[in-house]
């Protein structure tokens, strides 16, 4: 292949496609740069098709090399290792749009291989990968019915930025990735700051022009270089007795997936194939090719009975109307070691939330091309395998790493800020049951979860699972959409947010297009949904909880001089590590002076507090302070007011009346108010008891 590069412009910064340099051998590879970042994308087929699959064997393995900003990977190991978060996050960004425009008949197995190899820290490569991802596929001669691209867009003091830079996504209301083809748009997900259903349709809509445009671009590049296709390896039989057996199973199934409960309907479904099955056994069971053609057509059928009976009848298998929501049921404090805890139940989806309040000892460390970072909020979904009645493996798979950031997205602009809320928090989401949208009962799950924990949530937040039944003119939107639902039909839209605004926001579409009207029906619909679970959380929790667990660590801050920190610290770190030993806690201190103290219980913590002071400040003239008497003398005692900073009570400043000795009023060790009368030319502390004993009587 003959070097070709192509070139798309937006907002004056260009997106060049160069191809036939890198990766020859592969079936596709492009090398995509905007400014100093740039992405080798790379598409690869097996040589062997498999007949009668019915999935898309494709695989995406997005990859950030730390050369790509000048690093060397932290840690022990000096190379990149198993898949980041983040890599996954941006693979499964680009699988989504792209899966559902391969054929399942090819029958191979496809490998996309986008990795960053120069990153300029101004403009995220992962929009590059995307659009590197889809021309690698259509350039080649991997069938695709693409192609599509991807832009990012920001909502910021009023306008809409394309494709921003980190800061400005940083300073951004709103943050989407939107994905499509020439035709219109398949996928988006991002979060905001409590953004209007206005503000983020015209979002998605000023996402489309340069979508198109870059659809373009690719397009101009097969026509100038792309391969030939591989053929399709479709079957070449059909299934015999099609009519016969399509007949029975229509009416079995026509009951049997209209019946309510998922496992009555798991169980009535299958009853109703293994019946049908059962009367055509001898041809179907010896050929598996057959089998296979039976399979698709009870899906098929199934997947016919539950798109007519919305747009026909309005019925949706579970009996309910379109904008139905199921039952819910919040509960909080199920548990009682963990700090906070509740268990939010819509339908048969159930999500267990824990809460865990820690220091910033305990914050996540990421070690990432742009540098290293702290978080100090982290949310985490499991799915076990018996949410839906199966037995496997447990572990994180790539679907758990996507469906927790997305919760986590929805809620994490509603976390205070670390000044005001010095915890690390660890948000667990535990599905239990699943029947629908289980990363939106994690939303619901962890806002109340929160609340019950103490932390000041700036307000609720809520999320709902929408999905779209259309046929030509005609569609349908639903809310709170089933498994079933979702996939058999043609959209699933989540929305989460507050009565404000949307927090969180993903969007899979299935057909060629959606219009800006069925966009603008489906989010004042998901809002109305929104508002309902709202108002049923609030009927549990409303407001945050005013104390946190007895069992979370007491975090107490408070802001010293910087030129004090090296007296707080000591020499080799002796004087915080003495404070540490003594009041059991934990202290740390920041280059601008805040000083956090963690401790078990209040009063350690406090009185480490009061350490910590004492070092930091100056003694002031005229303060009264609570002393203690360190060493008594035969002209009066030596009483320490602050950590390391001792004074003389004069023995005619200890009693109106005349005395022997320091003794006959005070003794070693006892706790005593003291007035600081002055501080001598040498420094010396003058203090006097009878002063303050004066002073507190005239309070």
């Amino acid at each position: 292949m003959s070097q070709h590069t192509s070139s798309y412009t937006i907002n004056g910064k260009e997106m060049s496609f160069e191809t036939g340099r890198m990766a020859k051998q592969a079936n596709g590879a492009v090398f995509a740069k905007l400014a100093g970042s740039a992405v080798l994308a790379t598409a690869c087929c097996s040589s062997k098709a498999s007949e009668g699959l019915d999935f898309v064997p494709l695989t995406v393995e997005y990859n950030e090399k730390y050369y790509a900003a000048g690093k060397i990977p932290g840690g022990f190991i000096k190379r990149e290792a198993r898949p980041k978060d983040r890599e996954i996050l941006v693979s499964r960004l680009i699988d989504r749009p792209m899966r559902p425009l391969f054929d399942k008949a090819f029958g191979r197995e496809i490998q996309l291989v986008p990795t960053t190899v120069s990153a300029d820290l101004i403009n995220p490569p992962d929009i590059l990968a995307i659009n590197a991802a889809s021309a690698a596929v259509h350039i080649s001669d991997i069938p695709f019915n693409g192609p599509i691209a991807a832009v990012r867009v920001c909502y910021l003091s009023g306008s809409y930025i394309i494709n921003p830079t980190y800061d400005e996504i940083a300073k951004s209301e709103l943050e989407i990735v939107v994905a499509g083809s020439e035709e219109g748009i398949t996928m988006v997900e991002g979060g905001a700051a409590e953004v209007s259903e206005e503000v983020m349709i015209a979002a998605i809509e000023a996402a489309r022009p340069p979508i198109a445009g870059i659809c373009r671009t690719i397009k101009d590049m097969r026509a100038a270089i792309g391969k030939e296709k591989l053929s399709l390896s479709p079957l070449k039989v059909t299934l015999a007795n099609k009519e016969e057996i399509e007949s029975m199973a229509k009416e079995k199934l026509a009951i049997a997936i209209f019946t309510k409960g998922k496992q009555e309907r798991h169980d009535a479904v299958a009853a109703a194939i293994a019946e049908t099955r059962a009367a055509f056994g001898a041809a179907l069971e010896e050929d598996e090719v057959q089998l296979k053609l039976f399979d698709s057509l009870m899906e098929d059928i199934q997947y016919k009975l539950l798109r007519s009976g919305i747009l026909d009848k309005g019925k949706r298998v579970d009996g309910r109307g379109l904008e139905d929501i199921r039952s819910i049921s919040c509960e909080t404090g199920v548990l009682d070691r963990p700090h906070g805890s509740a268990l939010f139940t819509r339908g048969e989806t159930q999500s267990l939330v824990t809460i865990t309040l820690g220091t910033s000892f305990d914050e996540q460390v990421l070690d990432d091309i742009e540098g290293d970072r702290r978080e100090t909020f982290m949310l985490h979904y499991n799915f076990p395998p018996f949410s839906v009645g199966e037995v496997g493996r447990l572990g994180t798979g790539r679907r758990e790493i996507g469906h927790g950031h997305l919760a986590k997205r929805s809620v994490e602009r509603l976390i205070p800020a670390k000044e005001k809320f010095p915890y690390t928090i660890r948000v667990v989401s535990e599905i239990l049951e699943s029947n629908g949208s289980s990363s939106m009962a994690t939303v619901c799950g962890a806002s109340l979860a929160l609340m019950a924990a103490g932390v000041p949530l700036k307000a609720p937040v809520a999320g709902i699972a929408m999905g779209l039944i259309s046929e030509g003119e005609r569609y349908a939107v639903l809310s709170d959409i089933l498994g079933d639902e979702d996939h058999l039909g043609d959209m699933d839209f989540k929305v989460a947010g507050t009565e404000k605004g949307i927090t969180g926001f993903q969007m899979d579409i299935k057909i060629a297009n959606v219009s800006t009207g069925i966009l603008t029906k489906a989010l004042d619909q998901a809002k109305r949904g929104r508002m309902h679970i709202l108002s049923v959380m609030n009927k549990t929790i409303a407001l945050p909880a005013q104390d946190i667990s007895e069992y979370a660590p007491k975090i107490l801050m408070l802001k010293v001089d910087v030129d004090k920190i090296g007296a707080i610290i000591g020499p080799g770190g002796k004087n915080i590590k003495a404070m540490c030993d003594q009041y059991g806690v934990k202290i740390n201190i920041e280059d601008d002076g805040t000083v956090s103290i963690f401790g078990i219980n209040s009063n350690s913590a406090e009185a480490a507090k009061a350490a910590v002071l004492g070092i930091a400040q100056d003694p002031v003239v005229g303060t009264i302070y609570q002393g203690t008497v360190k060493r008594i003398m035969d002209f009066g005692a030596f009483v320490e007011i602050l950590p390391g900073k001792e004074g003389l009570v004069h023995i005619s400043r200890l009693s109106k009346t005349r005395i022997a000795s320091a003794s006959e009023v005070v003794k070693e060790g006892q706790s005593i108010p003291v007035k600081l009368l002055e501080i001598d030319k040498l420094g010396r502390l003058n203090l006097s008891y009878i002063d303050a004993l004066a002073d507190s009587e005239k309070k």
